[in-house]
């Protein structure tokens, strides 16, 4: 342990905790909260001579072993009162003012919970900014947390020009910013593990998105990096059953928003039926009235942002498509070029792009149509397709948009989000 290291432990800035409990033959790892059996294993250890026991269920964070403890900062550390944070000049709709009101009375009080249910494009980073403000103005810490990388990437650029004093970072696999030490910070969830009572605010943006709604270590891993006295905001358009169960049970307090922020209703997707959609795939083809719907749509002044269910679909369909459309390009997790390729997208530089689940949710496209091909794949759940529906027509300028879904016979998952969104707009009537 170097001697910096161990002069912040004796002045208390830093506590020495151990990294991997044992009780009896069962471990738990500390840092992640893992304690399947199989999601641990050993090493021969040169440092300390040993067999070492290690997790791996968070090894992409750095390895946790046995014989070396976890280190964390003091959640006592004095962060800086901003008197005036917020540089937006934007107004509130009622609907967003009301659960910006929720939001500032949640982080007033601490130690509350509270889910803002709002439909796609309704303006739910916008019902943050009263809550920052107060909590900054508070000398809080605040982290915005999301699964999705595209997410940090979008709203980054948005609160850096909303509050232009305040520390900011975005923390993501191959982020350039890793020291962490901001005020604010924007983070994936997986990020979370690296931290330990180190917010005041903690808000989970997309909480019902893969992989954090099912993964108890990176929801381990949220409770965690929070204060024991944290205010923890929730954020989805298509809340899980769990959530929904909680909700009626009066468990967790939410507040509801059916309408979009330009009051205009979510785009109903149609459902197209291609039966030989995936024969023509396999021989490197789209079929003929899928071709012609695009080319259709080329025709007008809207880009059109095409899903697959896989990587190698997304780039088969580019290829077919590429001969009529040179500028296409598509996108999906493992793209070494994923952000420059959705920023020229944003940019107006690509006509068409295909792109997998990746871009479902989080991301805003001023002008787009939506088209899903073999909509009835297992990766299209109902929450996957009502959030791919709600990337249409999101700006005040083009608050319409084609959302088509492509499929070789109807799923539950098709009807349901179909449903789901008529219900909402139904409901967005009333509000």
């Amino acid at each position: 342990m170097d001697e910096e290291l161990q002069s912040y432990i004796t002045a208390g800035y830093v506590e020495s905790v151990t990294s991997i409990e044992k009780r009896r033959s069962m471990f738990t790892c500390t840092r992640c909260g893992n304690d399947k059996r199989h999601l641990f294993a050993t090493m021969p250890h040169a440092a300390c001579g040993k067999l070492c026991v290690y997790c791996r269920n968070c090894i992409m964070m750095g390895r946790v072993i046995e014989c070396e403890p976890l280190f964390r900062g003091s959640p006592q550390y004095p962060w800086p009162v901003v008197e005036n944070p917020c540089a937006w000049g934007g107004e509130l709709t009622v609907d967003q003012q009301q659960a910006a009101d929720e939001i500032v009375s949640a982080i007033d009080h601490g130690q509350n919970e509270l889910l803002i249910w709002a439909v796609c494009g309704a303006g739910k980073t916008e019902m943050l900014f009263p809550g920052l403000t107060a909590a900054l103005k508070a000398g809080k810490r605040i982290c915005l947390a999301t699964p999705r990388t595209d997410v940090v990437r979008e709203l980054t650029p948005r609160l850096k020009q909303a509050f232009p004093d305040v520390t900011i970072q975005a923390l993501y696999g191959d982020s350039e910013e890793k020291t962490a030490d901001a005020q604010l910070l924007l983070a994936t969830t997986h990020q979370l593990y690296r931290f330990a009572y180190a917010f005041d605010v903690m808000i989970i943006d997309e909480i019902d998105a893969f992989p954090y709604h099912n993964d108890r270590s990176l929801q381990f891993a949220s409770k965690r990096a929070a204060k024991l006295q944290a205010s923890f905001i929730y954020l989805t358009a298509t809340p899980r059953l769990k959530e929904k169960k909680r909700i009626k049970q009066k468990q967790l307090p939410a507040v509801f928003i059916a309408k979009r922020f330009h009051g205009h209703p979510l785009p109903v997707p149609k459902l197209k039926l291609s039966p030989w959609l995936r024969k023509e795939l396999a021989n490197r083809r789209l079929p003929k009235s899928i071709l012609q719907t695009v080319q259709s749509q080329q025709l007008g002044s809207r880009q059109l942002l095409l899903f697959t269910s896989t990587i190698e679909y997304a780039q088969l369909v580019t290829d077919i498509l590429q001969p009529f459309y040179p500028d296409i390009t598509s996108v999906h997790a493992e793209d070494p070029e994923r952000e420059e390729k959705v920023r020229a997208f944003r940019n107006q530089e690509h006509t068409i792009l295909v792109t997998t689940t990746i871009l479902e949710r989080g991301v805003t496209f001023p002008s787009v149509d939506v088209y899903v091909l073999d909509a009835g794949h297992v990766v299209f759940d109902e929450a996957a397709l009502v959030q791919i529906a709600g990337r249409a027509g999101r700006s005040q300028h083009d608050p319409t948009g084609d959302v088509l879904f492509f499929h070789i016979g109807k799923t539950n998952a098709m009807l349901h989000a179909q449903e789901a969104i008529l219900r909402m707009n139904k409901r967005g009537k009333c509000q």
